[in-house]
């Protein structure tokens, strides 16, 4: 029994590292989740306290428990047989793959990682690059919301900033869950986006499996009170215009409805602007006629010019960020009501009669969004200097109609955004950003042109705008 026992060094090592596992998974462990998890529940309880709409029991729980009702929901098990007898697919293989969907859709929300650690550098980086302003809401609607109603943001999509700018704004009065699109299925974007509560959405899938798994997840969130956010055009613009809504999301929402219940679906418009797209030239390049594309290599030379550009900028003291970013929120639609106008049961309907509905109801939020959408500097500079491209134009006369353009749109209703209430320091705000980034020169004479080569930016923001401006004005 006192005999030494000689093992070779490799199995030592093995010995060695299951006895430190078994350590750390008996002792240590436990006692970190412990930890997390207290700091996690205080996090939680603060932010019920300080958030107008409470974190729903849904949000909060665990992502392993939502993928499991979100397999064995009856409604999904019904698509699974539907799928095995059209197929000939085991059962066995079809719940598989909608393991594999639920993984893919259902996010894994953090509320420490989100309000402690997202929110925090979402903060800094938005205010590094623009001036943030919230221009309009419509407050009073907005209060008297009913407390049990779920709550959907709808928003225009002009920027992958877009997210974070919403998020920020809406920092303390709840927590928003976005469908986002597969282009940020990629690491680490992937786990922030999921930590951060949003779930990703295969744009134009086929898969009728795939559909039936997304919409009982969309319905089960809605039904817990989870608040969304929805990009009803799908992508980002690409010329600056609105683009016509898809009826994806919007139809498993009114699918799922049924208007006798507790809980509404209200829809809140939000209208965002910029006076800069940080990707606006990547955009672009999908109006181009021969739809060529950039190498890897360029893309990065390109992203690191932009990067020197802006540091040697900084280091002169000629920064001015990106301009303004703005956000209007509208009044809420009620799904509710607009069932009741129509005398309509959502739930009850097939598929062709609910299409158009869910067409005359996206329609609808449409034109919300695009009334509520924000008029800021470099669209009503750009709408100007557009309209006069056949001559060069001095500062004065650019102020002018500036102004005189500001009048008619406030006629129509439109929002706009005029910085420290100062209308002609919002026209210097406009040229300012234009002349820096040499979309516009000035010559000897102090007449302003457009450069030939970046007439499309001009017009990719004054297409934001297009929309709300007077037919005397296009």
């Amino acid at each position: 029994m006192t005999e030494t026992l000689q093992v070779p060094v490799w199995v030592a090592i093995i010995i060695g590292l299951f006895a430190l596992w078994a350590l750390l998974n008996r002792l240590l462990l436990p006692s970190v989740r412990w930890y997390f998890q207290r700091r996690a529940n205080v996090i939680i309880d603060e932010l019920n306290m300080r958030l107008d709409l409470e974190l729903p029991a849904f949000k909060l729980t665990t992502r392993r428990v939502l993928i499991d009702r979100l397999t064995y929901d009856q409604k999904v098990l019904d698509a699974v047989e539907a799928y095995c007898h059209e197929t000939g697919a085991l059962r066995e293989v079809a719940i598989r793959k909608v393991k594999h969907y639920a993984r893919e859709i259902v996010p894994d929300f953090s509320a420490y990682v989100s309000f402690r650690f997202g929110n925090m550098l979402a903060k800094r980086f938005v205010r590094t690059l623009y001036r943030i302003r919230l221009g309009f809401a419509d407050t009073a609607s907005l209060e008297n919301l009913d407390a049990k109603s779920s709550v959907v943001f709808v928003m225009n999509h002009r920027s992958n900033m877009d997210y974070i700018l919403v998020a920020y704004l809406a920092l303390n009065k709840m927590a928003i869950s976005y469908a986002v699109g597969e282009w940020a299925r990629v690491w680490p974007i992937q786990q922030i986006i999921r930590s951060l509560g949003g779930y990703f959405v295969r744009r134009g899938s086929n898969d009728a499996l795939y559909r039936r798994v997304l919409e009982r997840y969309v319905q089960m969130a809605i039904e817990g009170g989870v608040v969304q956010a929805i990009f009803p055009e799908g992508g980002l613009s690409r010329d600056g215009y609105l683009r016509p809504p898809k009826l994806g999301l919007l139809d498993y929402m009114l699918r799922g409805f049924d208007p006798d219940q507790e809980r509404d679906i209200v829809f809140i418009p939000v209208g965002i602007n910029y006076d800069r797209v940080l990707e606006d030239r990547t955009l672009l390049l999908d109006q181009r006629n021969d739809k060529s594309h950039r190498t890897g290599s360029e893309a990065v030379r390109t992203t690191l010019r932009f990067m020197w550009k802006n540091i040697r900028q900084m280091m002169r003291g000629d920064w001015y960020r990106f301009g303004y970013a703005c956000a209007n929120f509208g009044a809420p639609v009620s799904l509710r009501e607009f069932a009741s106008s129509r005398n309509i049961e959502p739930r009850k309907l097939d598929k062709e009669a609910r299409g158009h509905h869910v067409q005359a109801l996206a329609e609808i939020l449409m034109q919300h969004v695009g009334r509520v959408i924000p008029v800021l500097p470099v669209s009503l500079t750009s709408h100007v200097l557009l309209k006069n491209s056949d001559k060069g134009m001095s500062r004065l006369e650019i102020k002018a109609s500036v102004q005189e353009c500001m009048k008619k749109l406030e006629n129509t209703g439109a929002r706009i955004y005029v910085p420290r209430s100062d209308r002609d320091y919002a026209v210097e705000v406009g040229l300012r950003m234009l002349l820096l980034r040499r979309i516009v020169a000035e010559d000897e004479q102090g007449l302003l042109h457009i450069n030939p080569d970046d007439r499309a930016l001009l017009e990719y923001y004054r297409n934001a705008i297009a929309h709300l401006l007077p037919a005397e004005e296009l």
